[in-house]
């Protein structure tokens, strides 16, 4: 019987980004969706932050699927990876990410970049301030953590250059109080400034948290 072989391939895909605002503001916000989220529907609440001088994007994820019921095939989402072949796909989403924000750059480099991840987007948003090419100054991880996989030992001298804030709310199902407790351990123990928000809700954005990160920035 011949052998069964298994080989990958690189190939060129074309991306949603939602976009707000100028690209020649001098700060760059990043937002990252959650599982089964979409771009657009995701940036909205973000309008409540723009300015003149913010440029908000928000890129969606490549790997696109239906989320209702059997054999509707009405609703789509996104997810930024699994399980299966997850260092190709980090690898993957990270170099896209970083492309991304080439390519919304003006001529000149943006003053400052935050990057907000949300939930799956958070893991998102920690791997690629740490693994990418891209230089990011704000870490905002909401509804989330940085992914478990990424080796402090090494990275956490670029974690304390970034401004790290986390955001929970009270009754997010997600992020538990025990859970919040063991991650903000791991980060004292390496030394990495860290703001905690919190809010009464649950595994969503709040807009009146939002607009305060963003007050006085």
């Amino acid at each position: 019987m011949p052998e069964r072989t298994r080989r990958t391939l690189t190939v060129s895909r074309t991306a949603r980004i939602c976009c707000l605002g100028n690209p020649d503001a001098p700060e760059h916000v990043f937002v990252l969706h959650g599982y089964g989220q979409k771009a657009d529907d995701f940036i909205r609440p973000f309008e409540r932050i723009a300015t003149d001088g913010r440029y908000i994007v928000a890129p969606e994820a490549l790997s696109r699927f239906y989320t209702d019921e059997m054999g509707e095939h009405k609703t789509v989402g996104a997810s930024w990876m699994t399980r299966r072949d997850r260092e190709q796909e980090i690898d993957d989403y990270v170099g896209y990410l970083d492309d991304v924000a080439t390519s919304v750059s003006a001529e000149e480099t943006p003053n400052t970049r935050t990057v907000v991840g949300f939930s799956q987007g958070a893991a998102t948003a920690s791997r690629w301030a740490l693994l990418g090419s891209t230089s990011v100054d704000r870490l905002i991880l909401w509804a989330g953590a940085p992914a478990q996989d990424l080796d402090l030992d090494e990275h956490a001298p670029r974690l304390r250059d970034m401004s790290l804030t986390i955001v929970v709310g009270s009754n997010d199902s997600w992020i538990t109080p025990n859970r919040l407790e063991r991650m903000t351990r791991v980060l004292e123990a390496y030394d990495i400034p860290t703001d905690i928000h919190r809010f009464d809700g649950g595994h969503r954005l709040h807009g009146d948290t939002l607009r305060s990160l963003f007050s006085s920035v």
